[in-house]
Protein backbone atom coordinates (compact mmCIF):
# COMPACT_ATOMS: atom_id res chain seq x y z
CA UNK A 1 0.00 0.00 0.00
CA UNK A 2 1.47 3.56 -0.99
CA UNK A 3 1.90 5.81 2.40
CA UNK A 4 -0.73 8.36 3.71
CA UNK A 5 0.25 11.79 3.36
CA UNK A 6 -1.41 14.85 4.92
CA UNK A 7 -2.05 15.49 0.80
CA UNK A 8 -4.45 12.42 0.93
CA UNK A 9 -6.12 13.52 3.84
CA UNK A 10 -6.97 16.97 2.71
CA UNK A 11 -8.08 15.28 -1.01
CA UNK A 12 -10.01 12.18 0.81
CA UNK A 13 -11.69 15.08 3.51
CA UNK A 14 -12.77 16.97 0.56
CA UNK A 15 -13.64 14.72 -2.09
CA UNK A 16 -15.79 12.88 0.86
CA UNK A 17 -18.03 16.08 2.04
CA UNK A 18 -18.95 16.53 -1.82
CA UNK A 19 -20.33 12.62 -2.38
CA UNK A 20 -21.94 13.36 0.99
CA UNK A 21 -23.54 16.87 -0.17
CA UNK A 22 -21.56 19.23 2.40
CA UNK A 23 -19.25 20.91 -0.32
CA UNK A 24 -20.58 21.73 -3.95
CA UNK A 25 -17.16 21.22 -5.83
CA UNK A 26 -13.39 20.18 -6.11
CA UNK A 27 -12.94 23.65 -6.78
CA UNK A 28 -15.34 25.35 -3.90
CA UNK A 29 -16.86 26.97 -6.57
CA UNK A 30 -20.11 25.55 -7.05
CA UNK A 31 -19.19 23.82 -10.58
CA UNK A 32 -16.40 20.84 -11.35
CA UNK A 33 -13.03 21.30 -11.89
CA UNK A 34 -13.13 23.58 -15.14
CA UNK A 35 -16.13 25.52 -14.12
CA UNK A 36 -18.58 23.45 -16.61
CA UNK A 37 -21.13 20.93 -15.69
CA UNK A 38 -21.23 17.25 -16.92
CA UNK A 39 -23.24 18.37 -19.99
CA UNK A 40 -20.56 20.80 -21.39
CA UNK A 41 -17.73 18.28 -21.41
CA UNK A 42 -19.03 15.26 -22.40
CA UNK A 43 -21.36 14.55 -25.78
CA UNK A 44 -25.50 14.95 -24.18
CA UNK A 45 -26.24 11.77 -26.36
CA UNK A 46 -23.43 9.71 -23.88
CA UNK A 47 -25.04 10.89 -20.90
CA UNK A 48 -28.46 9.32 -21.77
CA UNK A 49 -30.06 7.52 -19.03
CA UNK A 50 -27.37 8.42 -16.49
CA UNK A 51 -29.26 9.05 -12.61
CA UNK A 52 -28.32 12.44 -11.69
CA UNK A 53 -26.32 11.11 -8.65
CA UNK A 54 -23.66 10.30 -11.20
CA UNK A 55 -23.38 13.26 -13.34
CA UNK A 56 -23.98 15.21 -10.63
CA UNK A 57 -21.03 14.03 -9.49
CA UNK A 58 -18.89 14.83 -12.27
CA UNK A 59 -15.74 16.61 -10.62
CA UNK A 60 -13.56 15.99 -14.49
CA UNK A 61 -12.54 18.42 -16.18
CA UNK A 62 -12.79 16.89 -19.55
CA UNK A 63 -13.70 13.46 -21.10
CA UNK A 64 -11.25 11.01 -21.32
CA UNK A 65 -13.90 8.19 -22.44
CA UNK A 66 -13.98 9.50 -26.38
CA UNK A 67 -10.40 9.52 -27.07
CA UNK A 68 -9.51 6.36 -25.62
CA UNK A 69 -11.04 4.32 -28.45
CA UNK A 70 -12.61 1.76 -26.20
CA UNK A 71 -12.84 -1.54 -27.89
CA UNK A 72 -16.09 -4.46 -26.99
CA UNK A 73 -13.94 -6.85 -24.31
CA UNK A 74 -11.62 -4.55 -23.54
CA UNK A 75 -10.56 -4.21 -19.79
CA UNK A 76 -10.50 -0.63 -18.74
CA UNK A 77 -9.18 0.80 -15.09
CA UNK A 78 -10.71 4.23 -14.11
CA UNK A 79 -8.06 6.20 -12.17
CA UNK A 80 -10.23 8.06 -9.39
CA UNK A 81 -13.48 6.97 -10.22
CA UNK A 82 -15.48 9.28 -8.06
CA UNK A 83 -19.33 8.74 -8.74
CA UNK A 84 -18.35 6.50 -10.97
CA UNK A 85 -19.50 8.73 -14.50
CA UNK A 86 -16.49 7.61 -16.97
CA UNK A 87 -16.74 4.13 -15.79
CA UNK A 88 -20.33 3.87 -16.04
CA UNK A 89 -19.62 5.42 -19.49
CA UNK A 90 -16.79 3.08 -20.51
CA UNK A 91 -18.96 0.18 -19.56
CA UNK A 92 -21.29 0.90 -22.30
CA UNK A 93 -18.72 0.93 -25.29
CA UNK A 94 -16.71 -1.99 -23.70
CA UNK A 95 -19.93 -3.98 -23.61
CA UNK A 96 -20.98 -7.77 -21.49
CA UNK A 97 -17.91 -9.27 -22.72
CA UNK A 98 -15.69 -6.39 -20.79
CA UNK A 99 -14.72 -5.02 -17.14
CA UNK A 100 -14.52 -1.34 -16.18
CA UNK A 101 -12.86 -1.11 -12.78
CA UNK A 102 -12.85 1.88 -11.03
CA UNK A 103 -9.99 2.55 -8.10
CA UNK A 104 -10.89 5.41 -4.86
CA UNK A 105 -9.50 5.90 -2.07
CA UNK A 106 -12.36 7.99 -1.06
CA UNK A 107 -15.44 5.62 1.01
CA UNK A 108 -17.92 8.08 0.66
CA UNK A 109 -18.00 7.92 -3.13
CA UNK A 110 -17.41 4.18 -3.99
CA UNK A 111 -20.55 4.18 -1.69
CA UNK A 112 -22.06 6.79 -3.99
CA UNK A 113 -20.86 4.77 -7.08
CA UNK A 114 -21.66 1.27 -6.43
CA UNK A 115 -25.21 2.85 -5.14
CA UNK A 116 -25.50 4.14 -8.59
CA UNK A 117 -24.43 0.52 -9.70
CA UNK A 118 -26.83 -1.23 -8.29
CA UNK A 119 -29.68 1.29 -9.33
CA UNK A 120 -28.48 0.87 -12.81
CA UNK A 121 -28.12 -2.51 -12.94
CA UNK A 122 -24.64 -2.55 -14.39
CA UNK A 123 -22.94 -6.42 -14.17
CA UNK A 124 -19.21 -5.14 -16.08
CA UNK A 125 -18.21 -2.68 -13.49
CA UNK A 126 -16.55 -3.24 -10.33
CA UNK A 127 -15.15 -0.26 -7.72
CA UNK A 128 -12.01 -0.84 -5.55
CA UNK A 129 -10.68 1.49 -2.48
CA UNK A 130 -7.00 2.28 -3.10
CA UNK A 131 -4.80 5.02 -4.24
CA UNK A 132 -3.83 5.79 -7.57
CA UNK A 133 -0.09 5.64 -6.13
CA UNK A 134 -0.51 1.83 -5.22
CA UNK A 135 -3.25 0.43 -7.44
CA UNK A 136 -5.10 -2.84 -6.34
CA UNK A 137 -4.44 -3.95 -9.90
CA UNK A 138 -2.59 -7.19 -11.26
CA UNK A 139 -0.07 -6.64 -13.39
CA UNK A 140 -0.47 -6.67 -17.47
CA UNK A 141 -4.12 -7.04 -16.97
CA UNK A 142 -5.66 -3.66 -18.11
CA UNK A 143 -5.86 -2.85 -22.00
CA UNK A 144 -6.85 0.77 -21.27
CA UNK A 145 -6.32 2.90 -18.09
CA UNK A 146 -8.47 6.51 -18.34
CA UNK A 147 -8.36 9.40 -15.71
CA UNK A 148 -10.43 12.40 -15.12
CA UNK A 149 -8.95 15.64 -13.35
CA UNK A 150 -7.30 13.03 -10.90
CA UNK A 151 -3.25 12.47 -11.09
CA UNK A 152 -2.88 16.43 -10.57
CA UNK A 153 -4.17 15.34 -7.29
CA UNK A 154 -1.63 13.08 -6.00
CA UNK A 155 1.23 14.06 -4.29
CA UNK A 156 3.70 11.13 -5.97
CA UNK A 157 3.15 11.59 -9.73
CA UNK A 158 5.97 9.30 -10.81
CA UNK A 159 4.62 6.50 -8.65
CA UNK A 160 1.18 7.23 -10.22
CA UNK A 161 2.63 7.00 -13.90
CA UNK A 162 4.69 4.26 -12.83
CA UNK A 163 1.66 2.35 -11.21
CA UNK A 164 -0.24 2.74 -14.66
CA UNK A 165 2.62 1.18 -16.49
CA UNK A 166 2.63 -1.80 -14.63
CA UNK A 167 -1.11 -2.69 -14.35
CA UNK A 168 -1.11 -2.03 -18.66
CA UNK A 169 -0.98 -4.74 -20.78
CA UNK A 170 1.79 -4.35 -23.37
CA UNK A 171 0.34 -2.22 -26.10
CA UNK A 172 -1.96 -1.05 -23.92
CA UNK A 173 -3.27 2.49 -23.88
CA UNK A 174 -3.49 5.84 -21.68
CA UNK A 175 -6.67 8.54 -22.03
CA UNK A 176 -6.50 10.95 -19.22
CA UNK A 177 -8.28 14.59 -18.92
CA UNK A 178 -6.05 16.56 -16.38
CA UNK A 179 -5.00 20.20 -15.17
CA UNK A 180 -1.70 21.11 -16.32
CA UNK A 181 0.12 24.28 -16.05
CA UNK A 182 2.55 26.26 -18.28
CA UNK A 183 5.47 26.77 -15.48
CA UNK A 184 5.30 26.13 -12.20
CA UNK A 185 3.87 27.14 -8.83
CA UNK A 186 5.67 29.62 -5.95
CA UNK A 187 6.62 27.18 -3.31
CA UNK A 188 4.25 28.79 -1.23
CA UNK A 189 1.30 28.00 -3.19
CA UNK A 190 2.82 24.55 -3.86
CA UNK A 191 2.15 23.97 -0.02
CA UNK A 192 -1.08 25.21 0.07
CA UNK A 193 -2.80 22.01 0.91
CA UNK A 194 -6.38 23.03 0.56
CA UNK A 195 -5.85 24.76 -2.81
CA UNK A 196 -4.27 21.27 -3.82
CA UNK A 197 -6.96 19.26 -3.27
CA UNK A 198 -8.83 22.01 -5.45
CA UNK A 199 -6.96 20.59 -8.25
CA UNK A 200 -4.81 23.67 -8.67
CA UNK A 201 -1.46 23.18 -6.74
CA UNK A 202 -0.89 19.97 -7.16
CA UNK A 203 -0.89 20.46 -10.97
CA UNK A 204 2.17 20.92 -12.39
CA UNK A 205 3.98 22.14 -16.24
CA UNK A 206 2.67 20.33 -19.09
CA UNK A 207 6.27 18.91 -20.57
CA UNK A 208 7.15 18.18 -16.87
CA UNK A 209 4.11 15.97 -17.03
CA UNK A 210 4.47 14.14 -20.46
CA UNK A 211 8.33 13.99 -19.48
CA UNK A 212 7.59 12.13 -16.20
CA UNK A 213 5.15 9.44 -18.71
CA UNK A 214 8.13 8.95 -20.92
CA UNK A 215 10.31 8.33 -17.91
CA UNK A 216 7.78 5.43 -16.81
CA UNK A 217 8.60 4.09 -20.22
CA UNK A 218 5.18 5.20 -21.95
CA UNK A 219 5.66 5.78 -25.58
CA UNK A 220 3.48 8.11 -28.56
CA UNK A 221 2.67 10.51 -25.73
CA UNK A 222 0.43 12.96 -26.98
CA UNK A 223 -0.92 16.19 -25.37
CA UNK A 224 -4.41 15.79 -27.68
CA UNK A 225 -6.17 18.92 -26.27
CA UNK A 226 -5.15 22.06 -24.35
CA UNK A 227 -7.47 24.88 -23.10
CA UNK A 228 -7.11 27.60 -20.87
CA UNK A 229 -8.79 26.92 -17.24
CA UNK A 230 -7.63 30.04 -15.02
CA UNK A 231 -11.42 30.50 -14.25
CA UNK A 232 -11.17 27.52 -11.46
CA UNK A 233 -9.12 30.04 -9.29
CA UNK A 234 -8.51 33.56 -8.99
CA UNK A 235 -4.82 34.22 -10.70
CA UNK A 236 -2.42 35.31 -7.96
CA UNK A 237 1.26 35.99 -8.08
CA UNK A 238 3.23 33.19 -8.56
CA UNK A 239 0.88 31.30 -9.93
CA UNK A 240 1.10 30.08 -13.67
CA UNK A 241 -1.36 29.41 -16.72
CA UNK A 242 -3.37 27.04 -15.74
CA UNK A 243 -5.24 24.30 -18.56
CA UNK A 244 -7.10 21.40 -19.26
CA UNK A 245 -5.64 18.81 -21.27
CA UNK A 246 -6.15 15.84 -22.52
CA UNK A 247 -3.22 12.98 -23.01
CA UNK A 248 -2.85 10.09 -24.21
CA UNK A 249 -0.01 7.38 -24.73
CA UNK A 250 1.30 3.56 -24.95
CA UNK A 251 2.57 1.16 -23.46
CA UNK A 252 5.50 -0.81 -25.68
CA UNK A 253 4.93 -4.06 -27.33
Amino acid sequence: MSANTPIHDVVRERYGAIAEGKTESCCGGGSDCCGSPSSTLYNTELLEGLPVDVTGLSLGCGDPVSIAGLRPGETVLDLGSGGGIDSFLAARQVGPSGLVIGVDMTPAMLEKANASKARLGVTNVEFRQGQIEALPVDDHTVDVVMSNCVINLSPDKTAVFNEIFRVLKPGGRVSISDIVTEGDFSPELRADAAKWAECVTGAIDVGAYTDLMRQAGFAEVEVVSRVAADGIVERQPGMPRIFSARITARKPL
